[in-house]
C-alpha cells in the first residue's frame, strides 16, 4: 500500500501537524516544550481563578490521572471513575493522560461526571467486530493489518462530537491538559498529543486529527491497520505511521525531570502540591495459563507477559518520580478477587461485570494504593 514519504531520520524532531505546529512533543528529545506547555498551563489557570475572584497564591494542589492500556479491560477504569462521582470526592484532574484503551476513556474522564455515562457505554457496550473489520488470512497478511479499523473511528466520531471538542478547548483555556500517547513506527519514539491544544486551535482539521490521535492510540500494530497522519517540515508534506502508544509505554504521567527544568526556565521551585492517581486496567501479577504448545499460543503468551511487565515498569518510574516530586501516589488495579475471565475478546459479560466491580468498590471510598505496584505483587 502507497504512501506519502515517511519523514526522514535527521527531520523528525522538526516535523509539525499543518494548522497546528504545537500539537505534540517528543519528549526523549527535547523536554523544553513540553514543560513550556505546562508553565502556559499554569498562567492560563492563574488567569482563570483571577477572572473567578479565586485564591490564585499560591495556586491550587495539582491532581493528575494517568489511564493504561488494556483493551476490554478498561471497563476498570470506567467503572471508577464512574464509582468515585457517586462517592463525592472525585477531583476536577488538572492533567489527564490515557494510552491505548485509555486514550479512548481519557477525553471523557478529563470532562468529568456528565461524561460517566459515555464512559460506560464505550467500554461495555461494544464487541469485537464492533471495533474492528476483520480481514481474511490472505488480505491480511498482504496489508497493513488483520483488520481494518473502521467500526472503531466510527465509534470514536460517535461520541468526540465538535461540542465535545469544545468542551475540552474551553477547559484548556482555563489551564488544564489532556494528552494522549501514541508511537511513530518510522522514528521508533512515542509521542504525546496535546489534545487541548488542538482542541482550542480552531484549525480546520483539528476535529479530524484530535479523532485520528484517539484511533491510533488502540491500534495494535499488525492487528490493526495504522493511522496515517500528515505532517510537513519547512511546508514539506510527509506522512507518519502512528499505532499504539502501549508499544513503548503502557501509562504515563511527566517526566521525570520536568519540575527540575522547569524551576531552570522559571527561577522558581514547585510549590503547588501534587496528587498522582494511575489506573492500571489488569492485574499487576502474571496470571497462570496452560499455554498449548504450538507456535503462535507460545508466541502470543509471551508477548502477553512481555507488556504485562511493561506495565510494572512503568508504574514503578511514576512512583518513583512521584517520590522524588514529593508527590502523593496513588495506584488503582483489577484486584486478584475478580475472577471472571473472558470467553472472548470484548466479552461484554466481563466487561459489564468488570465495570460493576470497580464501581462498586469506588462508590464506597476505593482503598487506593500509596506504594509501588510490587507491593501487590502476589
Amino acid at each position: 500500500m502507497r504512501r506519502v514519504d515517511p519523514v526522514p531520520a535527521s527531520l523528525v524532531a522538526r516535523a509539525v501537524t499543518p494548522g497546528i505546529p504545537n500539537s505534540r512533543y517528543w519528549v526523549d528529545i527535547d523536554l523544553a516544550p513540553f514543560v513550556q506547555s505546562a508553565i502556559d498551563d499554569n498562567m492560563r489557570e492563574h488567569d482563570a481563578l483571577s477572572r473567578a475572584g479565586k485564591q490564585t497564591e499560591p495556586l491550587p494542589p495539582v491532581h493528575i490521572l494517568a489511564i493504561s492500556g488494556g483493551g476490554d479491560s478498561g471497563a476498570f477504569a470506567a467503572g471508577l471513575l464512574a464509582g468515585w462521582s457517586i462517592q463525592g470526592s472525585r477531583p476536577e484532574f488538572k492533567v489527564v493522560t490515557g494510552i491505548s484503551a485509555g486514550a479512548l476513556i481519557a477525553p471523557f474522564a478529563f470532562l468529568g461526571r456528565p461524561y460517566d455515562k459515555v464512559l460506560h457505554d464505550v467500554t461495555t457496550s461494544v464487541s469485537e467486530d464492533g471495533l474492528f473489520g476483520k480481514r481474511g488470512l490472505l488480505a491480511g497478511l498482504s496489508s497493513d493489518g488483520m483488520a481494518h479499523s473502521e467500526p472503531l473511528a466510527r465509534l470514536v466520531a460517535k461520541h468526540v462530537t465538535p461540542a465535545v471538542l469544545d468542551s475540552i478547548a474551553a477547559e484548556y483555556r482555563k489551564g488544564r491538559a489532556l494528552m494522549i500517547g501514541t508511537t511513530d513506527l518510522d522514528s521508533g519514539r512515542a509521542v504525546t498529543w496535546n489534545m487541548g491544544v488542538i482542541a482550542a486551535s480552531g484549525a480546520p482539521r483539528a476535529l479530524e486529527l484530535f479523532r485520528k490521535v484517539m484511533l491510533a492510540s488502540a491500534s495494535v500494530p499488525g492487528e490493526v491497520s495504522p493511522v496515517m497522519i500528515d505532517v510537513e517540515v519547512d511546508g514539506k508534506p510527509y506522512q507518519e505511521m502512528h499505532v499504539d502508544g502501549g508499544v513503548i509505554t503502557q501509562v504515563f504521567t511527566y517526566p521525570s525531570n520536568s519540575l527540575a527544568v522547569m524551576k531552570q526556565l522559571t527561577g522558581q521551585p514547585n510549590r503547588r502540591g501534587i496528587h498522582v492517581y494511575a489506573i492500571r486496567n489488569g492485574k499487576v501479577s502474571p496470571e497462570w495459563s496452560d499455554t498449548p504448545r504450538r507456535t503462535l499460543s507460545i508466541g502470543g503468551r509471551a508477548i502477553s507477559l512481555l507488556l504485562q511487565r511493561q506495565g510494572i515498569n512503568d508504574l514503578e518510574r511514576i512512583y518513583r518520580t512521584a517520590q522524588q516530586d514529593g508527590a502523593d501516589f496513588n495506584l488503582a488495579y483489577i484486584g486478584s478477587d475478580f475472577e471472571q475471565a473472558p470467553q472472548q475478546a470484548f466479552d461484554a459479560k466481563y466487561m459489564n461485570r468488570l465495570f460493576e466491580y470497580a464501581y462498586e468498590l469506588s462508590a464506597k471510598g476505593y482503598p487506593w494504593r500509596k506504594g509501588p505496584p510490587t507491593d501487590g505483587l502476589q
